[in-house]
């Protein structure tokens, strides 16, 4: 019996994937629907990268529309990352279609670790990333990317080019001074030279830049969530109550500026003994979720404090490019398709529990 595109499309409304939050026609993500006899084709176009869920959403989906229709499917499932709204005043930049800015109240807590690793997943999904290193004073990404020592080049003087590093498209003083340099600049100098980092490289059709924040919510930072067109933040804590006190400042100010705040990410939120396997929340636990329903934003991911982390970012090869398959690697994968799930298609009416992985 033949089905009709009416029906087909109906089944497609009626599949509600967590990331996305609404059916998928509803989503504007069905670019092909049609049928043939006892057969059907359909092709998706999410607004997100999504390679690491690809086969598996597929599968569902297939197996979805034959219980429904009894059909069999050709599916085929892609992605286009679209540029999002900005608030009034701001306009995009050119080679950038959205900016992330990862933020943190307070020093300490791994936002330059979640930065590159956050730009690194989002590249393994699919996307081309940026990552800029916006922490004039404690500029890190060089040396967690292994790209210590390289300069950027301007071919016409006026422009520079930015550095590659592990597939990323990148940016920091910390590529045009010393290592060992202090950058004793009051705050007007600070916000100017961050300025010209992001206006006077030439990004290169990069779908997000991601950009690692100076801890804090003072004059520096507010100036720059202000000026800069961000199109989300993402918030990092550790449990810990202290951290989750600055945290949440840290949040309220973008919600000032009226930036879009993408989810919370927790930080050590627990540590495994690599002697004995035991599991324990050092810095507390739950906060990161506690500050999450506080908000009404979705807590994205927690990450372990774990020795492979330290080392692997200070040898110039953070977890997600020096070892894919690994539970790190997966979370933070995970917590890079939830931020820019959020960002095309804003937070759920029905928030979505984050999926613990645990060896346990």
């Amino acid at each position: 019996m033949a089905v009709s595109r009416d029906a087909l499309l109906s089944v497609l409304d009626g599949y509600v994937h967590p990331l996305i939050g609404r059916g998928l026609v509803a989503a504007g993500a069905v670019t092909e629907a049609e049928t043939s006899g006892s057969g059907a084709r359909v092709r998706l176009t999410l607004g997100f990268p999504a390679a690491g869920i690809r086969d598996a959403m597929a599968q569902d989906l297939a197996e979805h529309i034959g219980a429904a229709l009894g059909v069999d499917v050709q599916l085929a499932i892609g992605w286009r990352v679209e540029a999002q709204a900005l608030r009034k005043n701001l306009q995009p930049l050119p080679g950038i279609r959205n900016i992330i800015a990862v933020a943190s109240g307070k020093g300490g807590v791994g936002k330059s670790t979640v930065s590159v690793n956050l730009a690194l997943a989002l590249a393994a999904e699919g996307a081309r990333v940026g990552l800029l290193d916006a922490d004039i004073y404690g500029p890190s990404q060089p040396r967690m990317l292994g790209a210590d020592g390289l300069r950027p080049t301007s071919p016409d003087g006026k422009r520079m080019h930015p550095v590659a590093a592990l597939g990323l498209q990148t940016m920091s003083i910390g590529y045009l001074v010393d290592e060992d340099q202090p950058m004793i600049w009051r705050g007007p100098m600070v916000t100017q030279a961050l300025g010209q980092l992001l206006n006077e490289t030439a990004w290169d059709d990069i779908d997000y830049l991601v950009v690692d924040m100076p801890p804090g919510t003072g004059d520096i930072q507010l100036t720059l969530a202000q000026r800069i067109p961000v199109s989300g933040a993402l918030i990092v804590t550790t449990p810990q109550d202290i951290a989750l006190l600055d945290a949440k400042k840290g949040l309220q100010m973008f919600r000032r500026v009226e930036v879009p705040i993408l989810g919370v990410v927790e930080n050590m939120a627990w540590h495994v003994c690599s002697s004995c396997g035991h599991r324990e929340a050092i810095f507390g636990e739950g906060g990161g979720a506690r500050m999450a329903a506080q908000y009404g934003v979705e807590l994205l991911g927690q990450l372990p404090l774990d020795l492979k982390i330290r080392e692997q970012s200070d040898g110039g090869r953070p977890p997600v490019a020096a070892d894919p398959q690994s539970d790190i690697s997966r979370r933070y994968r995970d917590i890079a398709r939830r931020a820019a799930a959020r960002l095309a298609y804003g937070t759920p009416a029905a928030a979505f529990p984050t999926i613990e992985i645990s060896d346990d």
